[in-house]
């Protein structure tokens, strides 16, 4: 076991960290939250990644986005999330897809051989495409709801999506999980009103930050609990 991981196996143990090791997940979205779960995910010791985003990294990501600073505006977010993970753990294998996902690419992407799908992005017919082909596939898949317009980050929380509230897009992307017989999905929202409503959504850094670590622990409890049952 390598040193980096040294306190983390004092919770989980030397098996966790080689059942977490041997995980393999994809992340669609590096932004506020996605870029959080990534990096969380990759300390907690996660061996295999797959990170998916089309987009560049923009002044404008810098309030709140952990892969943004003045040294990397202009690169590929994916690239400079790979850089990020693997100066954190060398030896975690990442795969990057460089390209914004819509559900003509679902093809090019097998969803059957993660252990946990990862969304994190903004386009509602994107993120149900995502999740009807992670259940399709019988992966388990995590959705994020908006954390723009918020302030709060202890009114986070992961929900049911048919148990959510207040937040429109969990709204918007119910009536569409409804059309396709979907009657279940894992999400973190927040149950905070809007503090103001603008268009692009305001942002700050601690409220998409705080919303990729509680995905990331969603997701690695559940990664050790999944393993440790197969294993049984």
């Amino acid at each position: 076991m390598k040193e980096i991981f040294e306190r983390t196996a004092r919770i989980i143990g030397e098996e966790g960290i080689d059942c977490l090791q041997d995980a393999n997940v994809i992340i669609f979205g590096l932004g506020g939250v996605g870029g959080h779960v990534a990096e969380a995910l990759a300390r907690a010791g996660i061996g295999k990644m797959t990170l998916v985003d089309g987009d560049t990294v923009d002044a404008t990501n810098i309030n709140r986005q952990i892969i943004a600073t003045q040294n990397t505006v202009g690169k590929l977010k994916t690239s400079a999330m790979n850089e990020r993970i693997k100066s954190i753990n060398s030896d975690i294998q990442v795969n990057e897809i460089p390209q914004i996902y819509s559900p003509e690419d679902r093809l090019s992407i097998k969803f059957d051989i993660y252990d946990y799908v990862i969304d994190a992005i903004d386009d509602v017919s994107a993120k149900t495409d995502i999740i009807i082909q992670a259940k399709k596939a019988g992966i388990p898949v995590i959705s994020a709801m908006g954390t723009g317009n918020k302030l709060r980050p202890e009114l986070l929380e992961i929900a049911d999506i048919y148990k959510t509230e207040v937040c429109p897009l969990a709204k918007a992307m119910r009536k569409r999980l409804r059309q396709e017989g979907i009657t279940d999905v894992k999400v973190v929202y927040s149950r905070e009103e809007p503090v103001v409503k603008s268009t692009p959504p305001g942002s700050i850094s601690f409220v998409p930050g705080a919303a990729g670590l509680l995905m990331a622990g969603e997701v690695t409890r559940s990664i050790l609990i999944a393993k440790g049952k197969k294993n049984e």
